[in-house]
């Protein structure tokens, strides 16, 4: 029985791509895991090629890689704005958290003071 090729590409990231309400935000990540597909998209967007990605993340198959990239592509408006949401979110969450605990030693090594009553 032949397959559609037009059809395939829909089939083959069904398998490997799923959004389930609850689970990552919502947002797609690969079938099974919690590695979202805007994880693999910053990852080669940093430089780490498939086999990169695979080798640190044993669990995933260079299918499922490529298959997250494909979807970004098939969805990259939705795919950028919540890469940007979640940069925006940890910014304001950073600025409202005050100084860390390395910067609070940092401070105290450099003027003697308390880190711990900053």
């Amino acid at each position: 029985m032949a397959t559609d090729p037009l059809t395939m590409p829909a089939a083959t990231a069904a398998t490997h791509i799923e959004v389930t309400p609850g689970t990552c935000g919502g947002k797609p990540r690969i079938a099974g895991h919690r590695i979202r597909v805007q994880d693999i998209v910053l990852w080669t967007e940093q430089g780490q090629s498939a086999d990169e990605i695979v080798a640190g993340f044993p669990q995933l198959s260079l299918a499922d890689v490529y298959a997250a990239l494909a979807y970004y592509h098939d969805h990259r408006a939705q795919i950028d704005q919540d890469i940007r949401e979640d940069g925006e979110f940890f910014e304001q969450m950073k600025s409202q958290a005050g100084p860390t605990l390395l910067d609070r030693l940092r401070t105290k090594n450099t003027d003697g003071g308390n880190p711990v009553s900053s």
